[in-house]
């Protein structure tokens, strides 16, 4: 990165399980939630794209000049939305906590733009950015039913699609 050289790697996609290689220009890492991430241009998909450091199976140095992407720019498309997965498109979720777990919930940050405020009954509402519900809704599930989804109304149908599919491993 300092020298500012193109790779080639050679990435597991553990979403897909796809193998692929790419040629990238590295911008930036990044240490999320216990894992490093490389913030890069890929030129194969001709986009912007963070790719878990771990999930790297071979690493190539090119004598070409990386891409130069602003800080900006990278900060809209990889910083924008929840979690590791961003993107252009940011939607704002509002999700309400069981006062049984609002004190909690108030602690944890989530998101550096989040927002969050108590409510009369002692529950807890936050608001984050999210530009790809996949981590989020992983998130919210952990808290159950201590946990709604109040906006938008795509991931309130997209978390409940996911509640159904989980009951079916369970004999109820």
């Amino acid at each position: 990165m300092l020298r500012r050289k193109r790779l080639v790697i050679r990435y597991h996609a553990r979403g897909t399980d796809k193998l692929t290689e790419r040629e990238v220009s590295p911008q930036r890492l990044n240490y999320y939630r216990d894992n490093w991430y490389l913030d890069a241009w890929c030129h194969l998909r001709n986009g912007l794209r963070a790719f878990s450091v771990d999930a790297i199976e071979r690493v190539e140095i090119l004598d070409k000049r990386a891409k130069d992407i602003a800080d900006t720019r990278l900060d809209e498309v990889l910083g924008s939305g929840y979690g590791i997965f961003a993107g252009d498109q940011v939607s704002w979720a509002v999700l309400r906590f069981t006062p049984e777990r609002a004190r909690w919930v108030a602690s944890e940050r989530w998101h550096p733009k989040q927002e969050g405020k108590f409510l009369d009954d002692g529950s807890y509402e936050l608001r984050v950015p999210y530009a790809d519900n996949r981590e989020l809704i992983m998130d919210i599930m952990k808290y159950g039913s201590d946990c709604q989804v109040i906006e938008p109304e795509a991931l309130q149908a997209s978390v409940a699609q996911e509640l159904r599919r989980g009951l079916k491993n369970y004999r109820v």
